[in-house]
C-alpha cells in the first residue's frame, strides 16, 4: 500500500485511455476467472469484493457486520455487474460496470486532489501511475 495524491481528472483520464484501461480490465478479469471459462461466477467475483474489505471496516477499523446483511450487499453488487442476469459476468459486463464505478468515484472526488491509501494492484493506483508517467515523459 502507498499514500498517493489523486483527483477526479486522474481517474477520468485513465478510464478514457482505452488501451490502458482495457488492458488492466482484461488482466484483472483473467486473474479473477480461476476456472478459465470466460465468465466470472458469483464465487469468483465474491473473492474480489471480500478482499476490498469495504463493508467489513470503518475508516480502517474492523467492524462486525451481520453475515446476512453482508450477503445481501454482495448479492446486490453481483447483480450490478451481471447486466443480462444470466448468473455470470462476462468481460464486457465487467468492463462496463468497473468503468461506471470509477467514473462515479471521479465525480465524487471532484478536481481537488486528496491523499488516499491505495493497494498496489488497485485500479486507482494504476491510474495514479499512468498520470505520473505522463508527467515525467
Amino acid at each position: 500500500m502507498s499514500v498517493e495524491l489523486l483527483d477526479g481528472a486522474t481517474i477520468v483520464s485513465f478510464v478514457e485511455d482505452e488501451e490502458a484501461f482495457n488492458g488492466l480490465i482484461h488482466d484483472r478479469f483473467s486473474n479473477l476467472d480461476t476456472n478459465r471459462d470466460g465468465f466470472l461466477s458469483y464465487s469468483e467475483i465474491l473473492k474480489e469484493f471480500q478482499s476490498m474489505r469495504v463493508f467489513e471496516t470503518h475508516f480502517g477499523i474492523d467492524v462486525k457486520r451481520d453475515p446476512d446483511e453482508l450477503a445481501q450487499v454482495y448479492d446486490s453488487l453481483f447483480e450490478k455487474f451481471d447486466h443480462d442476469a444470466n448468473g455470470a459476468v462476462d468481460l464486457e459486463e465487467f468492463k462496463m460496470e468497473t468503468k461506471r464505478m470509477m467514473l462515479a468515484m471521479a465525480n465524487g472526488l471532484g478536481f481537488l486532489p486528496v491523499q488516499m491509501l491505495l493497494d498496489e494492484d488497485s485500479f486507482l493506483k494504476k491510474a495514479v501511475e499512468r498520470e505520473a508517467m505522463k508527467i515525467n515523459a
